[in-house]
C-alpha cells in the first residue's frame, strides 16, 4: 500500500496570525513536570531546531458580549423563519464531476448527529442574500467547511460518509495520548525496543526512528506531524502503554467526543478493515486538537531537524524534515494558503487524499475536511480544501448554517441515556421532531394543507429548539487571541 511521503520545498514563510477558541473539554489532569517547558513554547534546546510556519505567541483572552432575552428571543424566530424557507427551497448544490453509475455511493442513512441537513446525502448550503455560490469543481466524496469557534457548519456534503481517513486518524491519536502523564515532559527521553516498531503496515509512512537509539517526546511529536511517521507512532504507542490500549481509548475519545462515525482499528491510520471515520467526525478531532498549545504548535511547524544516527566518539547527525501539509509549505507546486496554521493530510490506497486544515482571514476562523477528491488532477485535495476555504471567509455571515460542530458529551448535561444533550437530547428531539412532522404531513394524502401544516408545525418544533440552544449553546467561546512576545 501507498503511504504519504515528505515532500522537498521551502516552508510558508507568511501565514499571518491565527485565534483558536478555549477548551471544547473538560479540563484533564495533567502533571507538572520537574523542570519541563511551559505550555506556550520551547525550551531554547528545541527552539533552535523547531522552525514553525507560524509564529509562536503568548495568549490573552477577549470574551463575548452578553445577550440579552429579547435578542434571544428574536434570533430564534429569525432562524426558525430562515429554516421553513429552506425546507421549501432547494439547496444550491456544486457539480461533482464524478457522475458515473459506477462511483461509489454514501449510504442513504447517514448520522444526524449535529443537524437534520448533516444527514442528508449530496451537498447542503443555505445561501443568503449576497452568499457566494459554491465552487463547482469539487469532486471531494466527502468535505465539511465549519467556524472553528462558533462551531457553525456552514456547508457540508455528504459530512457523515464513513470513509477510510488515512493518517489524518493521527489527529484522534494526538489528542488522545498527547496530554498523558505518561507522555511528560517533552524532554522525557526513550530507547526504542525492536518490538515498539513491530506490526508497522507494509510501506508506512516513516521519519526515521530506529531501534536502539534514545528520542525525546519532542522528537517523536516532530515525527508524527510533519513526516507522518507511523513509526513514531507506534513508539509513543508503546510509551503510552501499547498498541491496544492506545486504540481503546481512542475508541474511546471519538465517543467522547461524539465522533460517533469512528472505529479506530490502528493508531497511525493505516488502512485496515472497519477503520472509518467522517469529514464531521475528522473536524471534530482538529477543533479538539487544536485547543492544546503543544498540538497548535506541531502542526503549525514547517520544518525541523531530526535525530540521526551515532557513531562511537561522535556527536549524533540530526537531519531535517519537513511538513507533508502543502498548503502549509507551499511544496510540490502548491501554493500556500495565507494564514494556514495546520492541521494534517494523509494518504493510503483505499482512503484516497484526506485533509484538514484551518486557517484563519481577518478574525474568522474556518476548519475544512476534505476526503477522497476523485479528480485526476494533482493535489486535488489541497486545491478543493483552499476553496472551499475562500468560500468559507466569503460566505460568512451571508448562509445560514446547516448544522453545528457538537460539544464532547461530559460538556453538556446528561439526558438520562448517557448518550449527551446533544446525542439525545431536547435540541436533536426537536430538530427530528420537525423533520418527522413535515415528512408525516407530505406523504398523508391531505395535499397542499397537510403540507402546509407540517411546514406550519415543523417551524413551531424548530422555534422552540432554537430557543433552547441560544439558551443553551455550548461552547460561548471566549476567543484567544495570539499575540506576539515583546
Amino acid at each position: 500500500m501507498n503511504q504519504l511521503h515528505t515532500p522537498n520545498a521551502s516552508r510558508n514563510q507568511e501565514t499571518g496570525r491565527l485565534s483558536f477558541m478555549d477548551s471544547v473539554s473538560p479540563a484533564r489532569r495533567r502533571r507538572l513536570a520537574r523542570g519541563g517547558l511551559s505550555r506556550g513554547g520551547l525550551s531554547r534546546r528545541y527552539a533552535r531546531r523547531v522552525i514553525p510556519s507560524v509564529p509562536i505567541f503568548t495568549s490573552t483572552a477577549c470574551t463575548f458580549l452578553t445577550v440579552s432575552a429579547l435578542k434571544k428571543a428574536a434570533l430564534a424566530v429569525t432562524s426558525a423563519a430562515l429554516l421553513s424557507t429552506f425546507a421549501v427551497s432547494p439547496a444550491s448544490a456544486a457539480a461533482a464531476k464524478d457522475t458515473s453509475d459506477d462511483a461509489p455511493k454514501p449510504p442513504a442513512d447517514m448520522s444526524r448527529i449535529g443537524g437534520e441537513q448533516l444527514g442528508r446525502s449530496g451537498t447542503q448550503v443555505n445561501l443568503g442574500p449576497g452568499a457566494p455560490v459554491l465552487p463547482k469543481d469539487l469532486t471531494g466524496r466527502s468535505w465539511m467547511v465549519s467556524d472553528a469557534e462558533s462551531g457553525e457548519v456552514l456547508a457540508s456534503h455528504n459530512p457523515h460518509w464513513r470513509l477510510p481517513p488515512a493518517s489524518t486518524l493521527k489527529m484522534l491519536f494526538a489528542d488522545t495520548v498527547m496530554p498523558s502523564p505518561a507522555l511528560q515532559p517533552k524532554t522525557r527521553t526513550y530507547t526504542v525496543k525492536d518490538e515498539d516498531l513491530a506490526d508497522m503496515g507494509e510501506g508506512s509512512s516513516l521519519v526515521g526512528v530506529k531501534e536502539d537509539l534514545s528520542y525525546t517526546v519532542h522528537d517523536l511529536w516532530l515525527g508524527v506531524f510533519l513526516r507522518s511517521g507511523n513509526d513514531a507512532v507506534h513508539v509513543l504507542s508503546a510509551m503510552y502503554g501499547g498498541v491496544p490500549k492506545t486504540v481503546d481509548d481512542m475508541n474511546s475519545h471519538a465517543e467522547e467526543l461524539q465522533a460517533l462515525d469512528t472505529h479506530v482499528v490502528s493508531p497511525d491510520g493505516y488502512d485496515a478493515p472497519a477503520q472509518v471515520s467522517s469529514a464531521y467526525d475528522l473536524t471534530l478531532f482538529a477543533r479538539s486538537g487544536l485547543q492544546n498549545a503543544d498540538f497548535r504548535e506541531y502542526c503549525a511547524t514547517g520544518t525541523a531537524e531530526f535525530p540521526g544516527k551515532k557513531e562511537k566518539g561522535e556527536k549524533r547527525e540530526e537531519f531535517g524534515i519537513q511538513n507533508t501539509n502543502r498548503l502549509l509549505t507551499g511544496a510540490d507546486g502548491v501554493t500556500a494558503y495565507k494564514g494556514i496554521a495546520g492541521v494534517k493530510n494523509g494518504y493510503t490506497t483505499h482512503a484516497g487524499n484526506t485533509f484538514t486544515g484551518v486557517a484563519e482571514r481577518d478574525g474568522k476562523v474556518l476548519l475544512v475536511t476534505v476526503m477522497h477528491p476523485s479528480s485526476s488532477e494533482t493535489h486535488a485535495v489541497y486545491n478543493e480544501a483552499a476553496s472551499l476555504l475562500d468560500w468559507g471567509f466569503s460566505a460568512s455571515g451571508k448562509v445560514t448554517p446547516v448544522g453545528e460542530l457538537v460539544p464532547p458529551k461530559s460538556a453538556v448535561p446528561d439526558s438520562g441515556t448517557g448518550k449527551g444533550a446533544e446525542a439525545d437530547g431536547p435540541a436533536a428531539k426537536a430538530r427530528h421532531g420537525a423533520a418527522t412532522t413535515t415528512k408525516a404531513a407530505a406523504t398523508s394524502g391531505s395535499g397542499g394543507a397537510g403540507v402546509a401544516l407540517g411546514i406550519v408545525g415543523g417551524v413551531l418544533v424548530l422555534i422552540a429548539g432554537a430557543a433552547y440552544l441560544v439558551n443553551r449553546r455550548w461552547p460561548l467561546p471566549d476567543l484567544v487571541r495570539r499575540r506576539p512576545r515583546p
